[in-house]
């Protein structure tokens, strides 16, 4: 089951980039007092109680030169499109403008629920400030206060109470889960037709032509697969047409269903700011990953091409360097089914389990190789690590004292544990205790 989607939707310099920060507990979004300056990332996962869900702050999403009631239309618009609760933000101090009922009257369309909230209410007293908003139509106001984290608790409670209830959504143990993300026209609905060996998915040269992400079964050497095609990232008309940003909202979803990722990209083009974006995701939804180059027929080549390509890829993904790399090409089938070999391979890698002697046996040598490090005297001592988890394989490590775990003595036991099991193409997570 996905994760609910949580938009933050309102006029300019309410706070949305605040409040956005505020509830994944960083500082992801520029802040500045100056309307439309968010430029940097938009999504992110954060969680409250039991709950995990995506939130976006729609303040990030740069549409263009449009006059500004056109660009908040827009914005609300994609929110609606995308999230499963909205949370409409207005400033307490301003009162209730004209372009707060502009937003209401868009987000009168949808039938999704709506939460109201009255940003720098920064004290008791001024909460008379709030009265106003009921207007609006949507209830009763929540106060709350960015700048001092103020009111974000009951907003958060009032939030989750309109998560719609998980459905029974049974999974095969045997079935493998795959998507292909990327930038809009790289070929992501090309490779699921050639996958197939049908057009199942409508192609066309017009970037973002295809309007949903659908589930597809398959089975491919005696293997069940269901192919999440996520090529409708990015939607026809106006709204999204100048808008690369989208595409990553329209992964988020189906990176969390899959248990293997394909990150396409354009052989022609090369590699963009937004690949990575995309990528980074699926690095943090701890997804088995793999690099398919496509349209690799279309670029003239010697012996040395491939051999620089891969040297781009690893230059500008640093943190996926666990990550196969496929070229192929949609348009003549080149190597599109070797991909299901591969595929299978991740998947297996990513539900890997390790028995604790045989886990042990490798830090112990590891620690025997490379001696732990140590700091004003003090020596990490490695007690004995366990696997907690799979999908992706998480191992705590038992220590003397944590904070003597340096960055890069992790990494080199990271890299030991992949020497001796594998784990290509997925990540693994090292987490250190103390021994109580």
């Amino acid at each position: 089951m996905s994760k609910p989607t949580v938009a933050i939707v309102g006029r300019p310099n309410v706070g949305k980039s605040t409040i956005f920060n505020r509830i994944v507990g960083e500082r992801i979004s520029i802040v500045e007092d100056v309307p439309g300056v968010t430029r940097d990332r938009i999504y992110s996962s954060a969680d409250w109680l039991s709950h995990d869900f995506n939130l976006i702050d729609t303040g990030g999403i740069d549409i263009g030169d449009e006059p500004i009631l056109e660009q908040i239309r827009m914005q609300a618009e994609i929110a609606i499109e995308e999230a499963d609760v909205i949370i409409f933000l207005t400033n307490g101090r301003e009162g209730v403008t004209d372009a707060d009922e502009h937003v209401a009257k868009i987000l009168y369309k949808t039938k999704k629920p709506i939460v109201l909230a009255v940003n720098k209410v920064d004290n008791p007293d001024m909460r008379d400030m709030i009265y106003d908003f009921y207007s609006l139509g949507f209830g009763d106001p929540y106060p709350i206060s960015g700048s001092h984290g103020l009111g974000l608790g009951d907003l958060l409670d009032a939030v989750a109470a309109s998560f719609p209830e998980a459905g029974e959504e049974v999974e095969e143990d045997d079935v493998i889960r795959f998507s292909l993300i990327g930038r809009p026209n790289v070929g992501k609905s090309s490779l699921v037709n050639a996958l197939l060996g049908e057009d199942r998915v409508i192609v066309s040269d017009v970037a973002g032509t295809t309007t949903d992400a659908t589930d597809t079964p398959y089975e491919y050497e005696g293997q069940k697969y269901k192919i999440i095609d996520t090529a409708g990232m990015r939607k026809k008309g106006k709204v999204y047409e100048n808008m690369e940003k989208y595409s990553v909202l329209r992964a988020l979803k189906a990176i969390d269903r899959s248990d293997v990722v394909l990150i396409v990209l354009n052989g022609e083009e090369g590699i963009r700011e937004q690949d990575k974006r995309i990528a980074g995701y699926a690095e943090e939804a701890g997804k088995g990953v793999m690099f398919v180059v496509n349209k690799w027929d279309a670029i003239e080549k010697d012996d040395k091409t491939m051999n620089r390509f891969n040297e781009d890829i690893r230059k500008n993904f640093l943190f996926l360097d666990y990550a196969p790399i496929a070229y192929v090409s949609a348009k003549t089938k080149q190597r599109v089914t070797t991909l299901f070999d591969q595929i299978k391979m991740i998947s297996e890698n990513h539900a890997l389990r390790i028995q604790s002697s045989v886990l042990n046996e490798v830090i112990e040598d590891a620690v025997a190789r490379n001696p732990a490090p140590s700091d004003k005297g003090r020596r990490l001592r490695i007690y004995y690590a366990t696997q907690v988890a799979v999908k992706p394989p998480v191992f705590i490590v038992f220590v003397n004292e944590p904070e003597l775990m340096h960055f890069s003595y992790e990494r080199f036991l990271q890299n030991r544990l992949r020497e001796s099991f594998g784990f290509e193409g997925t990540p693994i997570r090292l987490i250190t205790r103390a021994r109580s």
